[in-house]
């Protein structure tokens, strides 16, 4: 894996995973792994995993590039300014962020259960995968 990207999706993950939450509790996000794409150079796929603890959710946010979610375990709810209104999303199911697009709402939607999803962004190498809305 590419250092700088790990070291941008750390900071990503950072800011996705554990700035607020209703819960005062962090989600827990790891890369499971970073790659540049021969393909399309300039950028790279990285995937991410991301725990939420019970009730967690993490502010209004922006991504560098698009970002497939896949809902491992539990029920998250997701709203995107592109592709419409909150939706409760279950183990199984995935949602779609395009580029450019605001993630409004992102929570585990239980108050008792951890929630898991994979996240995998593609952005420019090395750019800042999250950042938060103020």
């Amino acid at each position: 894996m590419n250092i700088r990207a790990a070291c941008a999706a750390i900071l990503a993950l950072t800011l996705f995973g554990g700035v607020c939450s209703q819960a005062h509790a962090q989600s827990q996000a790891k890369v499971a792994r970073s790659e540049k794409l021969p393909n399309v150079p300039g950028k790279s796929v990285t995937a991410v995993v991301v725990t939420f603890p019970p009730g967690a959710k993490s502010p209004p946010h922006h991504h560098a590039g698009s970002v497939l979610v896949y809902v491992l375990s539990g029920e998250v709810r997701s709203e995107n300014s592109a592709t419409g209104p909150a939706k409760v999303y279950k183990a199984g199911e995935t949602f779609f962020e395009p580029a450019g697009s605001a993630h409004l709402v992102s929570e585990n939607v239980s108050a008792t259960e951890p929630a898991t999803i994979l996240a995998v962004f593609i952005a420019d190498d090395g750019a800042t995968l999250t950042t938060i809305d103020h």
